[in-house]
C-alpha cells in the first residue's frame, strides 16, 4: 500500500497530510508568514506520529497554487528539496480544487464556486463538480475581478462557495446555496485529490514542479 505526504502553504494555512498503512493523519495551522519555519518540522512531527519515515514515502503532494505568492514557491522549494533527496515523483494539486475538496468533506456539497482572494481587487476562481468522490474541475480557472466571476455555462442545481474569495460576495454575481469565505485549503483535502491523481498515475518527476500564479500566465512567458 502507497504511502503519500500532502502539504501545503499557499495561503494563511500551513498544512500537511499522510496516507500511511491506509490511514490518514493531518496537521493544519492557520500561521501567516511563519510556513517556512514551521513546514518541515510539521512534517517531521506528522511522520513520527505515524510510526514511518520521509523513506517509506513513495510520492509527495503539494499545493501548486494558485496563491500567496510566497506561500506557493516555499511548498515548491520544500517538496523539491525532499523529492530530489528521496529520489520521489511529485503530485502538483490545485489549491482551489483543494477548497472545493474540503467543502465537499465538510459541507457534502457536490457543486462549490472555489474563490481565492488574490488581493489587487481580484480574485482566483475556479468551479468543481463531485465526480466518484473527487472535485473536478468545469472549465478553466482564473484569476479575475469579482464583478464577472461566473458558474459554467451549463450550471444547474445547488452551487456552494468556498474560500477567501467570497469576502467579495456581495460583489459576485453568482446564485448560491451558501458560502463559507473562511475556509482555507487543508492538506488532509490534498491528500485525497493527490491519491486519485497517484491512481491514474499522474506523479511527475519533482524538476517539473511549478508553480500556478494564474496571474503571471501572459507576463511570463516560457520561452525568453
Amino acid at each position: 500500500m502507497s504511502t503519500l505526504l500532502a502539504l501545503d502553504t499557499a495561503t494563511e494555512a500551513c498544512s500537511v497530510a499522510l496516507l500511511h498503512d491506509g490511514k490518514v493523519t493531518s496537521h493544519y495551522e492557520v500561521i501567516p508568514r511563519l510556513h517556512a519555519q514551521k513546514l518541515l518540522p510539521m512534517i517531521q512531527q506528522l511522520l513520527a506520529d505515524a510510526g514511518t519515515t520521509l523513506q517509506a514515502v513513495d510520492a509527495i503532494a503539494f499545493g501548486r497554487g494558485p496563491g500567496a505568492f510566497t506561500g506557493v514557491r516555499i511548498a515548491i522549494g520544500v517538496v523539491q528539496g525532499l523529492a530530489f533527496a528521496l529520489d520521489r515523483p511529485v503530485l502538483p494539486v490545485s489549491n482551489l480544487a483543494v477548497l472545493a475538496q474540503r467543502a465537499y468533506r465538510e459541507h457534502g456539497v457536490s457543486q462549490v464556486a472555489s474563490a481565492i482572494d488574490a488581493r489587487m481587487d481580484e480574485v482566483y476562481w475556479g468551479c468543481y463538480r463531485e465526480t466518484a468522490g473527487e472535485m473536478l474541475l468545469v472549465g478553466n480557472e482564473a484569476v479575475l475581478s469579482p464583478e464577472v466571476a461566473a458558474l459554467p455555462a451549463d450550471a444547474s442545481g445547488v452551487w456552494f462557495g468556498a474560500g477567501t474569495g467570497w469576502g467579495y460576495a456581495e460583489r459576485i454575481a453568482v446564485n448560491l446555496t451558501g458560502h463559507d469565505a473562511g475556509m482555507l485549503p487543508h492538506a488532509e483535502d490534498l491528500l485525497t485529490l493527490a491519491r486519485f491523481a497517484w491512481a491514474r498515475g499522474e506523479a511527475i518527476v519533482a524538476d517539473e514542479a511549478q508553480p500556478v500564479y494564474l496571474r503571471d500566465k501572459v507576463a511570463t512567458p516560457k520561452a525568453r
